[in-house]
Formats: structure tokens, sequence, C-alpha cells
């Protein structure tokens, strides 16, 4: 009993130390509500946001909680996102809206808005390697990074041709069915296949978004006048994002063996 109880708290500790960034994130979309729109020295809520993510990830490095390569792959994942929110803010497609000012920004688009996407690079990445993680029957980069990138054109594509999702979720699973994922805590090794934790990932990131909606982070169009949940249906949208930033972490931080065996770079 002892024993499950210590992997129980080894397992929910180093959870919260992977999704760090995150969880403070959320917390500053809640402490700064009550900025709303308002001018505070010259700037707004989404630059005070900025300010403090920025200050977050300086903070993770310095402490060396963050690696540089870590660092690398969030930055890449950053960039990617924040071209995918310049194209869905645009005024002629607005799937969602920022709808405070800021100065710090890229058209419709805040700059801290990319953090909110690195926040799940930062939990993969930290994730491989406080659970010391490997994978077994891990598809080819070649299947997983053409899935990854076709999941992110679907994104935007879908406003000009016909939303081809089904097929991708369809793909995942082929290629995953098999996928298991090996982590340690105490020294147990544990093995779960992969596919009910992407699953459990999206609705996670899932009840962030609607607390982020709450406070007015971003709406979507049906939440101006009145604010009410996210639909279910944006668990395939998040689906299909963690698809992207798992492979480009993976791609990065580990190496794949021609038995499908994929471990971290030493």
């Amino acid at each position: 009993m002892i024993a499950i109880l210590k992997s129980g708290f080894e397992f929910t500790y180093k959870a919260a130390s992977a999704a760090l960034f995150g969880i403070l994130l959320l917390l500053a979309f809640v402490f700064t509500a009550f900025m709303g729109s308002s001018e505070f020295h010259g700037f707004f809520r989404y630059d005070y946001l900025l300010f403090y993510a920025l200050t977050i990830q300086v903070i993770l490095l310095y402490a060396k909680l963050e690696s540089w390569a870590e660092a690398k792959v969030i930055a890449l994942f950053h960039i990617m996102a924040m071209g995918m929110e310049i194209f869905l803010t645009h005024p002629a497609i607005a799937s969602w809206q920022y709808p405070q000012p800021a100065v710090f920004k890229i058209l419709t688009v805040p700059l801290f808005a990319g953090f909110m996407y690195s926040a799940v690079g930062s939990f993969f990445a930290r994730s491989l390697r406080l659970y010391r993680v490997s994978f077994e029957n891990l598809p080819t980069f070649g299947n997983m990074l053409s899935l990854a990138l076709l999941s992110y054109i679907n994104f935007m594509s879908k406003f000009f041709i016909p939303d081809y999702r089904a097929l991708l979720f369809i793909w995942s699973v082929v290629i995953f069915w098999k996928t298991k994922i090996r982590f340690e805590l105490s020294l147990h090794k544990f093995q779960i296949p992969m596919l009910p934790i992407l699953v459990l990932l999206a609705f996670i990131i899932w009840v962030a978004e609607n607390i982020s909606t709450f406070y007015q982070i971003w709406l979507y169009p049906s939440q101006v006048e009145k604010w009410h949940m996210v639909g279910w249906g944006k668990l395939g949208s998040w689906y299909l994002l963690l698809l992207l930033s798992l492979v480009l972490v993976l791609k990065i931080l580990g190496q794949r063996n021609v038995h499908g065996r994929w471990v971290l770079k030493q």
C-alpha cells in the first residue's frame, strides 16, 4: 500500500512539474482577469502576459529545469502555432478572436499567444525526461511527420477544401495502435498504450481551453455575447495538434531504431 501511494505521489509530482509552464500560464490568466482591456503604464493585459511568459522561460533555463534542446523544440512549435493563429484569426476566417488590445502583436494575434502552444511542447519535452520515457513500436518519423503536417495544413485548408480530419484520425489509430509508452517510477517500469494517453491529454487541454475562454484570453464567435463551454468537437482539434507537438519533440530530442524503439538522446 505504501509503495502504491509513493508511486502515486511521484507520478503526480512529476506530472505537475512537466506541466509547470502551462499551470503558471493558467494562473496568470485567472489573476490578470481584472485588467480587462485597460491600459497599465502603457501596456495591456496581453503584453504583461508576454512579459510573464518570457520570464518563466528564462527562469526555467537558468534553473536548468529546461534544457536548451527542449527550448529549441518549444520555440519551433511557437513559430508554427503563431502562423496558424494569424491565419485563423484573420477577419475573413475569424475562427476565434483576441478581444483585448495589445502593444506587442502581429496583425490580429498578441505575441503571448504562441506561448500557450509552447506550454504543450514544454510538457512533452519535460515529461520524456522526468519519467525516463521510451516508446515501443513507434511508427517511422516519415509516417508520423506526414500525419502531423497534414493535420497542421487541415486546420487552415478546411476553409477551402473538404475537411479530411476523419481520415487523419483513422490514420493515427492505425499507425499508433501497437505503440506503447514505457516510463519509470521509483525504479519500477510501466508500459501503457499510447492512444488513450493522447486522448486524455486532449481532454486536459480542452479543460484548460474552457478556463482560458472563461477569462477571455480568447473567444470563439458564439462566446462573444455570452460565455459557454467549448464544444466537445474541439477535442479532435487538440488531439491532432498534440500529434504535431509530439512528433517535433520526438524527432529532435530522441532517436528511433529500425525496430521502432525510441529513446532520449544522451
